[in-house]
């Protein structure tokens, strides 16, 4: 039979269908499937809708596509982070961007975000993600005063106070180290994740130790120890004898355990080459421009890019599970750390109320392609 023909005897034969009594139904289909060679479930899908209105099973829709806009608006926002990290911030985030005027959403495509779990942020922005790249590393071993400095390892920070930080420099030196080329200082505080970058023209000690002191007074808490891995720009006696004059624990990870310095290794990543890149930049214009990118963008990761931390970790089987706690920026975690002090709270939270997430990123957008045209 025709598909023509079928079409035609379908919609002869569907209203009486419709209308007919339980035995009816089956003498009905008994004969269609005779005459088309139909399955018999699917003759009954032919019999009770027409074609093209195809009755949808399952449960209905929850997440349209506004709501999917929506969240991929936000997701761009808040520079793409996992969804582990940004469904917790959600809510927050939302009300940061309508109180700045950056984002304009119905009641019920709101309703709908705020509560995306993040299993459902990963499948929306399934097909929206990029690749990663490897950079070079520059990092050249000290050995003088490996005896005099402390190790430090990855389990020993489990009851670290805000003032630890975790420090490691990162090159903009391209396909080649030869010659000199700007650096990032990473340094990442252990209890709170708050993160503060510093652009260098060079890697020496004279250098370093004053982008130390630079992120020391930057700091909202006391900088109360620093860990390094056994580079040479670490590893030295100016840096030592600065420590021991200011009272900060100076400690060091063992040499090829890059786990034990987990919290600046990932700052790396996250922070400076997914801002940054791997190309190279080797003039003191763009040391400087580096240096005013990061004036915005340390605010924006410590405002409003949220961090989960490890708080537990067993092995079951050969395998080794983790759990985290609720994502949450290191301002917000600064706030409720009972060694932060009153008064800088309340600076903290001033300083929040004044700033615009879309607004840094436009003016490190702008800055970061002045970049790039000098880089190589």
């Amino acid at each position: 039979m025709t598909k023509t023909g079928v079409e035609e005897l379908v919609r002869a034969v569907r209203p009486r269908y419709v209308r007919a009594t339980r035995g009816e139904k089956t003498r009905i289909l008994d004969e269609f499937v005779a005459v088309t060679g139909y399955h018999r479930k699917a003759a009954i899908g032919r019999l009770r809708t027409s074609r093209g209105r195809k009755r949808r099973t399952g449960r209905p829709t929850v997440y349209t596509p506004a709501v999917t806009a929506a969240l991929l608006e936000v997701w761009e926002h808040c520079d793409q982070i996992c969804s582990k990290r940004l469904a917790p911030f959600l809510t927050e985030m939302v009300a940061v961007l309508e109180r700045e005027g950056e984002l304009r959403l119905p009641p019920e495509v709101r309703e709908r975000l705020v509560v995306m779990s993040p299993a459902t942020v990963d499948r929306r922005l399934r097909n929206h993600r990029g690749d990663r790249r490897k950079g070079r590393c520059t990092t050249r071993p000290g050995a003088l005063l490996r005896a005099q400095v402390a190790v430090h390892t990855f389990a020993d920070w489990e009851d670290a106070r805000p003032g630890f930080l975790e420090m490691d420099l990162v090159a903009h030196c391209g396909e080649t180290t030869a010659g000199e080329y700007a650096h990032t200082l990473t340094a990442v505080d252990v209890a709170t994740g708050w993160c503060e970058p510093a652009a260098l023209w060079n890697r020496s000690q004279e250098t370093v130790q004053q982008a130390i002191e630079e992120i020391r007074e930057r700091l909202p808490f006391p900088l109360r120890g620093l860990d390094s891995d056994n580079d040479s720009a670490f590893l030295n006696w100016p840096l030592k004898r600065y420590c021991e004059e200011h009272r900060i624990t100076f400690t060091r990870s063992r040499p090829y355990k890059k786990n034990d310095q987990a919290h600046v290794e990932q700052k790396n990543w996250s922070v400076v080459r997914r801002l940054i890149g791997y190309q190279r930049y080797d003039s003191r214009e763009a040391c400087v421009l580096l240096g005013v990118v990061y004036e915005d963008y340390r605010r924006y990761v410590n405002f409003f890019q949220p961090v989960r931390k490890l708080v537990a970790k067993e092995r079951v089987g050969n395998k080794i599970r983790k759990r985290y706690d609720r994502a949450a920026t290191p301002y917000q975690r600064a706030r409720a750390s009972v060694d932060v002090t009153k008064e800088v709270k309340l600076r903290l939270e001033e300083q929040y109320r004044q700033l615009n997430p879309v607004d840094l990123r436009r003016r490190m957008e702008e800055k970061l392609r002045q970049l790039r045209k000098l880089g190589r």
